[in-house]
């Protein structure tokens, strides 16, 4: 039954192997377990990095080996274009998942991470987007088990520092959020909550990334990014309550969604002066 951690040893071991087959330059422990908050049923996370090819029939093969008959992996591109693919594992009753990362994507993402460029790339499974410049927060973040030629650990070294250009641009970036209450407001009288609440999760995702720029700590995640924000030194007071106030009281009600939309302003502002004052 998977509920348990996988130990070191056997995480060692599947990391050494992982490294030998075709195209893999190395693996990084991400996710809780690298930043040492796991549970003993929380996912174990490998990223996979490596040089197209990627021999996916040799991934298959060890996959196989360590998750049983059942287990498979996908091809490269399987799960979208920005989580390009892998495998989710039961490895001694352990949750175990793989995740590609192709090392030349994610050198360019740090490049434009460190010229102060980003977007949000849709991908199954992340609402608002995943953000390019996680792929150098997830190794900044991560523990490096695998590294044969050491250039997970030179990339690693360069990306330590948060930019100070992405810090600009995310903390600028709060333009869109007071933007998406003006055009959140416009469905009020049509009584759109459904717009409303898609507005509103996005413009809670840029303040999170903002309070997150102005801080330059990374943020590579949606799930928990308003509590992490929150608990950011500087952060707007009781921001993760507030965030959950907004959304609570989104209802096809005009009034509502006006109270609503006006507490969410509020909080835009709040970020704002919230960010100034982490970034003087």
């Amino acid at each position: 039954m998977v509920g348990v951690a996988l130990s070191d040893e056997r995480l060692g071991e599947m990391a050494v192997r992982l490294a030998a087959v075709p195209g893999v330059t190395g693996v990084l422990l991400g996710g809780s377990r690298a930043r040492g908050t796991h549970a003993p049923d929380s996912d174990t996370d490998l990223g996979i990095y490596y040089h197209p090819p990627l021999d996916v029939a040799a991934l298959g093969e060890l996959a196989r080996v360590f998750g049983g008959p059942a287990a498979q992996v996908t091809p490269v591109g399987g799960w979208g274009p920005w989580v390009d693919g892998g495998g989710w594992l039961t490895v001694d009753g352990a949750a175990v998942d793989w995740i590609y990362r192709d090392v030349e994507r994610v050198a360019r993402a740090w490049a434009d991470a460190d010229q102060g460029r980003y977007a949000f790339h849709a991908q199954t499974g992340h609402p608002l987007g995943v953000p390019d410049f996680a792929y150098a927060g997830e190794l900044a973040l991560g523990v490096v088990l695998a590294d044969p030629a050491g250039e997970l650990t030179a990339l690693r070294a360069r990306m330590r520092v948060y930019p100070p250009a992405l810090r600009e641009a995310l903390v600028s970036g709060l333009w869109e959020a007071d933007f998406l209450v003006g055009l959140a407001r416009k469905a009020v009288t049509r009584r759109d909550a459904a717009y409303v609440a898609g507005c509103l999760f996005r413009l809670a995702g840029v303040c999170a990334h903002a309070l997150h720029g102005a801080a330059g700590r990374w943020l590579i995640n949606e799930k928990g990014a308003v509590a992490a924000a929150a608990d950011l030194p500087g952060a707007p007071p009781r921001f993760r309550e507030r965030i959950d106030a907004v959304f609570a009281a989104v209802d096809a009600d005009p009034v509502h969604l006006t109270a609503t939309l006006d507490a969410a302003a509020d909080l835009v502002l709040e970020t704002a002066d919230a960010c100034a004052m982490m970034t003087r």
